[in-house]
This record gives structure tokens, sequence and C-alpha cells, in this order.
């Protein structure tokens, strides 16, 4: 029996995630600003808004991912991204409060739908999994350095009106459903199931090896973890460098830096991976340097510290941050490829929830030093763990 189709190609995986990432890079960066200076709340209430969307995103991954398993991947994937484009559609013509806060909200559910389909379509494709991780890291971050360059200044030229910006992300989010539509195929001929896994006199439940699923839950505590210290340089290291006299435009600078590294280093991982075949060192080396930005930042007493603190975090961010699905990716059985790429973005937003509110208790009970010392050592910490748990499980793991 012949194929029906091809199932989907990398390329068009890369394309919908470029589209989506610059349509998000109009959006998020702006919410606390236009909330505070044009809809009049307080920064309070921004972060509360800001908390809503990262839970909703939590939700939404965690959801798709459970139904990728179940479900036709293709008619869930398009109905996200539709569903997506229709909210930010409205949201040209709603903007006002409280309507922002509720539809915010909707896009945060259903940009953890899509990123998380997204990644379960990268699980299906027959090629090395780092690879794919990698490339679409390396799509999404080039559209959010393309994004996140661009909306600052439309936004300044709109003088304040956030009704234009919402209409190119409509444009570039039906591109996006064009995309799902056109190129987004289930294979119609997946991976095998392999049967021996299942009791005969039990239902078919997948069975997974415990030291997959050890190395896999320290993956996901890690990277809630990290995520939470990883959230103090996009929220609460903008008003400690502004109280040092550096200004805002240098701090939007040190996230230009960061997009355009991770997009360089991308290319060079993916290049030194076809020489040195070790993801789990890629993920000691990434997450004990973005440990390592937190201590740099005691020390920053001026702006090339900052500069060279971002650019050791950046090191760390795109080593690990691509490198751990794609193990947990290999670690995972093909019926549940799905719920753990779900579980995996939901404990990343979790982090990314939680990060700005931590940082903000902390700061206000003691310090921004303190702050930074508890970052460093909370990933340290983390960063021994992870390598205690892998080399005590791997040798029992079975790859997928």
């Amino acid at each position: 029996m012949g194929r029906q189709t091809k199932g989907i190609e990398l390329k068009w995986l890369l394309l919908g995630m470029f589209f989506g990432s610059i349509g998000n890079s109009f959006v998020w960066p702006l919410t606390t600003i236009y909330m505070h200076q044009q809809l009049h709340e307080s920064l309070t209430v921004s972060g509360i808004v800001l908390l809503f969307y990262s839970g909703a995103n939590v939700v939404g991954s965690y959801i798709s991912g459970l139904l990728f398993d179940k479900r036709n991947p293709r008619h869930l994937m398009l109905a996200g991204v539709s569903l997506a484009t229709v909210v930010i559609a409205t949201m040209i013509f709603f903007n006002d409060w409280p309507i922002y806060a509720i539809l915010l909200t909707a896009i945060g559910f259903f940009n953890g739908w899509i990123i998380t389909m997204v990644n379960s379509f990268g699980t299906k494709l027959r090629m090395d999994g780092r690879y794919v991780f990698n490339m679409l890291y390396f799509a999404n971050n080039l559209g959010m350095v393309i994004g996140t360059t661009i909306v600052g200044p439309l936004y300044q030229y709109a003088h304040g009106n956030i009704s234009p910006l919402f209409s190119i992300t409509t444009v570039l989010y039906i591109l996006f459903t064009l995309v799902v539509f056109f190129y987004f195929h289930e294979d119609p001929h997946p991976q095998p199931v392999d049967e021996t896994r299942f009791k005969s006199d039990e239902p078919a439940v997948t069975k997974i090896p415990r030291a997959n699923l050890w190395i896999s839950w320290i993956f996901f505590i890690t990277l809630c973890i990290v995520w939470t210290m990883y959230e103090q340089w996009s929220s609460n290291l903008s008003v400690f460098m502004t109280s040092q006299g550096i200004s805002m435009t240098k701090y939007s600078l040190l996230w230009t830096l960061n997009g355009v590294l991770i997009v360089l280093i991308q290319l060079f991982l993916t290049w030194l991976n076809r020489f040195y075949n070790n993801p789990y060192a890629q993920v000691y080396v990434g997450i004990f340097t973005v440990g390592l930005s937190f201590v740099l930042l005691l020390f920053a007493t001026n702006y090339l510290w900052f500069v060279i603190a971002m650019i050791i975090l950046t090191i760390g961010e795109a080593t690990a941050f691509p490198t751990m699905p794609a193990i947990v990716n290999s670690l995972s059985p093909v019926e549940v490829k799905g719920k753990y790429q779900g579980i995996l973005n939901a404990f990343s937003s979790l982090g990314k929830a939680f990060g700005p509110l931590f940082g903000g208790l902390v700061i206000g009970a003691a310090s921004y030093h303190v702050l930074f010392v508890i970052c460093a050592v909370s990933i340290f910490v983390m960063e021994i763990i992870v390598v205690l748990v892998v080399r005590l499980q791997k040798p029992h793991t079975v790859d997928y």
C-alpha cells in the first residue's frame, strides 16, 4: 500500500514558526507600556495580566500536547492558528480595558497550543531531533529579532495606537494559517508502535522506562526554575540598569544582541553536531552559563559588564533550551511524544509566568544583589541535580 501524502516537511514547520514568532513579537513586548501609558493601568495590573497570559499559555501547552497523540494533529493545528487569527483580528477594533486583557489571555492560550503543536509535529520528522529543535529555535528567534526590532519604531510612529500593529499581526497569522492548511500533512504511515510494551490482558497503556521518566521530569523542573530566573533579564533588570544611569535604548540593544547571537550560535551548533554527538554535554554547558551570567551581574558597574553577561546568558540559552526538548523527544515513545512536549512547554511557561513576580518579591524584601545570588545558586543547584540524575539513569534509558 503506497503513501497517499508525504507528511510534513521541516521547511514548512520553520516557515510557520517564523510567521508566528514575528506576529507574537508585535503583541507581548508592548503589553506593559501600552497598558500603562494608553490604558492608564498600574504596573501591578499589567503584571497580573501578563501572569494570566502566561497561565493560559501553560494550559494551552498541556491540553494540545495531550490531544496531539489522540486526535488528528493537522485539524488541531489548523483550529489553533485559525482561532488565534480571529482573536488577534478582533483586537484591531477592540483594544480598550478590560477587553484587551481578556483577549490577550486568549492569545496566551493559543500561543501555548501552537508552539506545542509545532514541536510535536517536529517529533514526527524522520531526521535528527537535535537538528529539528535547533532549527525551530533558530526560526523562532529570527522572527523575534525582526519583530522586536521594528515594533518599537512602528508603535512610536503610530503615536501609541496599537491597532495597526494588530493589523500586521493578523496578516502574519493569516499567512501562518495558509501554510498549515496547504502543507501541514499528517503522515499516513506513522512510525510503528512497539506492541511488546503492552500487556495483552490489560488496556493498551504505553510503558515508559523509569530512567526515561526520571531524566524527562528533572528536565521539566529544571526548565521551570531556569526560566523563572531567566525572566529577571526581561523584566526586573531594566529597572536595575536604568537606576545605574543606563538608558532604556541600551537595555533594548541587549535584546537585539541576544537575538542575533542566538541565530549565529544555532548555526554553529548545527554545524558542530555533525562532528560532536553529546546532547547531554550541551545541556550541562548551557545551564552552567545561564547561572554564570547572574554571577557577572553581581559585579556589573558599567554597560560593558551587562553586554558580557548577556553574551554568556545567550550562549547558555541557545545551547540548553533547544537541546532539552530534543532529548525528551528521544526518550518519549511514539504514542506520547506530543504529551511530553506539552508538559515541557507547560513547565517552561510556568517559569516565565512566575519569574517577574518572584523577582519583584525578592527585590522588595531584600535587594537586586540578593536576587542575583538566589538566581545563580538555584541554577547551579539544578545543574548538579541534572548531572547526577543523568549519570545514574542514562545507562538504563531507551531511545525512541
